[in-house]
């Protein structure tokens, strides 16, 4: 193939762009992984290599155009050969999330007709055992981490990710060249499953054209630089590290970083400081609360000073957010400021480099938009689905605003239909659904992608989205509202992890929340409160208090239709291994109404009290059930400031 690469990347298959990239630049770093602390480093020449012998062993193993490949695997290095390598023979790549139960895995494995499967370790292989007998089209399943797998070196069903290399080897480097140089633009390259908010997940069918589209037109207009890099901590069977890893990382010749583990990814996040980093707002709020949980340990001076600077930065951040210059003053603060406070805590959180930040997937709180841009993060809100790869709408740089998800990517229209919904259409839109065709037809029609999602548009094309168009409803007098939009409202305080709201054909609006265990766990500790459990931190009284001014603060931000009147504190965390959230982390609205129902009834029927069957489950299968008071709170005013004692603490430092 020729080392120059096409103006649109997006006429070229995936292994075909990997393939010139290592002609044009094979010394240039492609990847890097961390393991055992150390940080390996596979440039594009040693990252085709592997694909090609990848793709030989698949090859060797019976793998054809238009076999399925699934891949259960934290983000290490072996997920995208594997992924590359099955594309390079015509075959589809399936990405499973790591975190999904022994039931979810064998839906989707046996949903998309999956012939092989890559499993990374013994706790995932344990899951495709557990349901075998219902995976007969499963030829071969092939472990990466062999801790544990000697147990199964007798069975033909396993085979290591080195022998499948060693079987690629054997088979020679012409199979890549021959079957890659077949492939085409359009062909489906990638099935990527939807969140699943009211039912089973679908998988949508994406193109490499789909993909390359996406991240070359994303790519136009941020600028990324080739050798920037890119932290992949985010579960890649997920549309939003497809799109960063994938999609992003090839068509602009960007370096991906893989954390040693999950667990490890903040922590490698300083070791890397990342040229451009992609997270969702739960990620961003994450690292906000541990910097003001640590500067509230800190001595009195110091955060006095912290918040004075912080306040500075955020002037100036304000001033440019809005389009206006800062004064003389404000910039000379300003100066000061990144001396004195945001350069060194940039270079602590890693974030240094950074040039570009993205979030998504649901809506960011402004106090946590204006904190990052004080410190002079140029973060941005981006909106997307799975069946368009994930970003088709982002904002610009000096058009950055808290309530929309900016314009459309180069190449991509928009639209909003009489009823409200948003549509879209570009070379990024998907081809169906596989195995769907009346979801397929209900979601693509006229070439228009029908997102499922109300919104409208500003005068000067900003988008702004409201909720999906099933979620909105409608009060017992008539009046309508958006659940998501309140529940997003009340996420925006640093103490409300998770946030339910009913009221559809009632008379009030009403909440089920969860309480961030982190921020609030702090706050009582100040406090002298013990507490053992969530559960038992969930019931106190003065957690009641904090949570009912909090609930305040986001009723003033708030239509008087709209406003929260009655809440519970939730005695569990909502979970996705109790199907309560997608692995995406969305509410599921109809299993969460379902299981509980007895507190929605105590919402509603007048009750102060009541006590329900918790059920909890635990990783080994065991369940134990115990009897939870749950109290019915009601809000005080309507929008009324908290007192003193609960003012939100974090947002002292933040607007202060």
């Amino acid at each position: 193939m020729s080392p120059e690469l096409p103006p649109d990347v997006s006429t070229l298959t995936i292994p075909q762009l990997l393939a010139q990239r290592a002609a044009l630049t094979p010394q240039a770093v492609g990847l890097r992984h961390k393991e055992f602390g150390i940080w390996n480093e596979t440039t594009y020449a040693a990252y085709l290599q592997r694909v090609r012998e990848v793709a030989a062993g698949l090859w060797a193993l019976g793998v054809r155009r238009g076999d399925k490949v699934a891949i259960i695997a934290e983000n290490i290095p072996a997920w995208v050969f594997m992924e590359v390598g099955a594309q390079a023979l015509g075959a589809v790549s399936v990405g499973v999330y790591q975190s999904s139960v022994a039931s979810e895995v064998r839906y989707v494995v046996d949903h998309t007709d999956a012939v092989v499967v890559l499993a990374e370790d013994e706790e995932q292989v344990d899951k495709l055992l557990e349901h075998r007998a219902d995976l007969g089209r499963v030829r071969k399943v092939i472990y990466e981490d062999a801790r544990g797998m000697s147990k199964h070196a007798h069975d033909d069903w396993f085979m290591s990710f080195n022998d499948l290399l060693e079987l690629g080897h054997r088979q020679g480097s012409d199979i890549f060249e021959r079957e890659a140089a077949q492939g085409g633009a359009d062909e489906v390259c990638h099935f990527s499953l939807t969140s699943g908010t009211t039912g089973l997940p679908k998988a949508a069918m994406l193109s490499h054209r789909n993909l390359l589209f996406m991240g070359q037109a994303l790519g136009k207009v941020e600028g990324f630089r080739a050798g920037s890099d890119y932290l992949s901590f985010l579960p890649m069977a997920w549309i939003g590290e497809q799109m960063m890893t994938v999609a992003v990382a090839l068509a602009n010749g960007i370096t991906v970083n893989f954390p040693e583990s999950t667990e490890t990814a903040m922590q490698d996040l300083v070791e890397i400081g990342p040229h451009f980093m992609f997270a969702p707002p739960r990620v961003w709020e994450g690292i906000q609360s541990q910097m003001f949980i640590r500067m509230q340990e800190s001595y009195g001076l110091n955060r006095a000073v912290y918040r004075r600077l912080l306040k500075w930065s955020t002037d100036a951040a304000d001033a440019s957010l809005s389009g206006r210059r800062p004064g003389v003053l404000a910039d000379l603060k300003r100066k000061v400021a990144y001396w004195g406070l945001t350069r060194p805590l940039l270079d602590q959180l890693g974030l240094l480099r950074l040039t570009h930040a993205y979030t998504g997937g649901a809506a960011l709180g402004p106090d946590v938009f204006r904190f990052y841009h004080g410190l002079g993060v140029n973060l941005k809100q981006i909106y997307g689905q799975t069946e368009n790869i994930g970003i088709a709408y982002v904002h610009r740089d000096g058009d950055v605003r808290f309530d929309t998800v900016g314009k459309p990517l180069p190449g991509g229209e928009c639209r909003i239909t009489e009823e409200g919904e948003i549509v879209s259409r570009s070379p990024a839109v998907c081809q169906g659904y596989y195995k769907k065709p009346e979801a397929t037809a209900e979601t693509l029609r006229g070439g228009w992608l029908h997102s499922g999602d109300a919104g409208r548009l500003t005068p000067d094309g900003h988008l702004q989205v409201i909720d999906r168009l099933s979620d909105v409803m409608r009060s017992a007098r008539g009046e309508q509202f958006s659940p998501q939009y309140i529940e997003n409202r009340l996420k925006f305080s640093p103490y409300i992890k998770e946030a339910v709201v009913l009221g559809d054909g009632r008379e009030e609006v009403t909440a089920m929340l969860n309480v961030d265990p982190l921020t609030v766990g702090q706050w009582a500790e100040k406090r002298q409160l013990a507490f053992s459990t969530y559960m038992d931190l969930s019931s106190k009284p003065e957690v009641a208090e904090l949570i009912a001014g909090e609930v305040q603060v986001a009723n003033g931000r708030l239509e008087p239709h709209e406003r929260i009147r009655r809440f519970v504190l939730l005695y569990k965390l909502l979970d996705a291994d109790d199907e309560e959230l997608t692995r995406t982390g969305k509410v599921r609205r109809k299993t969460v109404g379902e299981r509980y129902a007895p507190l929605t009834e105590a919402l509603y029927d007048g009750s102060r009290v009541r006590h329900v069957e918790a059920v909890f489950k635990y990783q080994d299968g065991q369940e134990q059930r115990v009897t939870a008071t749950v109290q019915v709170h009601d809000v005080p005013g309507e929008g009324a400031a908290p007192s003193p004692a609960q003012s939100p603490a974090p947002r002292a430092p933040v607007g202060a």
